[in-house]
């Protein structure tokens, strides 16, 4: 980002930030009401015979969050989710220990079942 942004004025980054935040976010909304069940089985009550905390004990029951502490999650796109804790288990994405714990114990049926679960809450 910072080689697109790297030329422009601080005007310019002054009226691109005001155009971004006068849009109105679309979330996402669950679109596999096959594994719909299992996401919301994993999001409120984790796994525990592999030791993976329920999503909802951070992220909160309604995917808000914990401002500074854990991000919203609500409505955020599936395929979004799917790509984040699908690099976390790999370890590409490597800025939070934690995350990357919990998504090494789950398998490719389970990320996809959280993550379209967590595009339907609001």
């Amino acid at each position: 980002m910072s080689g697109m942004a790297g030329g422009l004025s601080e005007s310019d980054m002054k009226n691109i930030a005001a155009f971004y935040s006068s849009l109105k976010a679309k979330p996402g909304f669950a679109k596999n009401s096959d594994t719909v069940a299992l996401g919301e089985k994993i999001y409120r009550g984790g796994i525990a015979d592999r030791s993976v905390p329920a999503c909802a004990g951070c992220h909160s029951p309604n995917g808000a969050g914990i401002p500074a502490q854990y991000p919203r999650l609500a409505g955020q796109h599936a395929d979004y989710t799917l790509a984040q804790l699908t690099a976390f288990r790999g370890g590409v994405r490597k800025n939070s220990a934690q995350m990357t714990g919990v998504a090494a114990k789950m398998n490719d049926l389970e990320i996809k079942a959280v993550a379209d679960y967590i595009a339907g809450l609001r």
